[in-house]
């Protein structure tokens, strides 16, 4: 009795024929589906429940966006984070994408949500160039960034100017990056740093100091040229003070691992951390099997909410 619309890109690198057997079993259920948007590949994560109440609260949406694909096998495996909201601006702009994903039109109005290739680029540019204003005006100015891949030349040539203004800028990047730490006069206020161990560090997140009123962000997207340019992609903010803290207690993990981490040389090369004698082993993947039993976490041990937040 429930209307379903799902949008499934065929373009999956090493799952194309599994995409199209899932395609085959969805229709024969009567369900709608859409096969991606014409000249771009769709990566984004998200879904959107459009729901009558019986209160007198009428139709509600609650969506999600998340940074991992709705993928059974890869979910045991991946670390990731999702956002579930009952934020109606959220739900809103998510009905509008969701409008371009099924043919309707093509919106260019987005202002909450970070949507690639409409406002996604413009948007990271002007929080990167904020960030420097900040320390040229001698304020608080710091950027952290969690992603798979860094390599789009405008993304890093931004945050070489952001070093060279005084922005601290720490980066937890798992595989590709084109950007080089700690050359002298470049790139002195950054740094480089690289998870690899039990669980396939996948989420991406983004924090932005804004002198003392920081901004939060998750979603789907790489600092890459396809990401940017050449995919649907979507990035939301984290308005709630929650879970913007659980996100810093991720981030302070991830830089104060001494056991995955690896930190990038202005050369190159990787250099991985250790304990120090008599230091105590701060283990990244180990954290979440100690988290796994507390109520307010999942099984793989990334914070959720038991509520839906606004």
């Amino acid at each position: 009795g429930k209307q379903v619309a799902v949008m499934v890109e065929l373009k999956a690198r090493f799952d194309e024929k599994n995409n199209l057997q899932w395609v085959e079993r969805l229709e024969d259920e009567g369900i709608h589906v859409a096969y991606g948007t014409i000249g771009y590949k769709t990566h984004t994560k998200t879904s959107l429940i459009v729901r009558e109440e019986d209160d007198s609260e009428g139709v509600q949406l609650y969506s999600h966006i998340g940074t991992g694909n709705y993928h059974s096998e890869t979910a045991k495996t991946y670390e990731d984070l999702g956002l579930l909201t009952a934020d109606r601006t959220t739900g809103q702009e998510l009905t509008r994408l969701f409008n371009f994903f099924t043919g309707h039109s093509k919106p260019e109005d987005y202002e909450q949500l970070f949507i690639a290739p409409v406002n996604m680029r413009k948007n990271f540019r002007e929080l990167i160039r904020r960030e420097a204003d900040h320390a040229r005006n001698g304020g608080e100015a710091r950027i952290k960034a969690k992603v798979n891949n860094l390599e789009d030349p405008d993304i890093v040539r931004e945050l070489y100017e952001a070093s060279r203004a005084g922005v601290d800028i720490d980066l937890v990047v798992r595989t590709i990056c084109r950007l080089r730490p700690g050359l002298e006069g470049v790139s002195e206020n950054i740094s480089v740093h690289s998870i690899v161990g039990r669980f396939l560090e996948h989420s991406r997140i983004f924090y932005f100091g804004n002198d003392g009123d920081p901004d939060y962000f998750l979603g789907s997207a790489d600092w890459m040229t396809r990401n940017l340019d050449n995919r649907v992609e979507a990035v939301t903010p984290i308005e709630n003070e929650e879970i913007q803290e659980q996100l810093d207690e991720l981030f302070d993990l991830a830089l104060s691992d001494n056991r995955r981490r690896w930190v990038l040389q202005s050369d190159g090369s990787y250099e991985q951390r250790e304990p120090a004698p008599g230091e105590e082993t701060i283990d990244i993947h180990q954290v979440p099997d100690e988290l796994a039993a507390m109520s307010d976490y999942n099984t793989v041990g990334i914070p959720v909410c038991n509520e839906f937040s606004n």
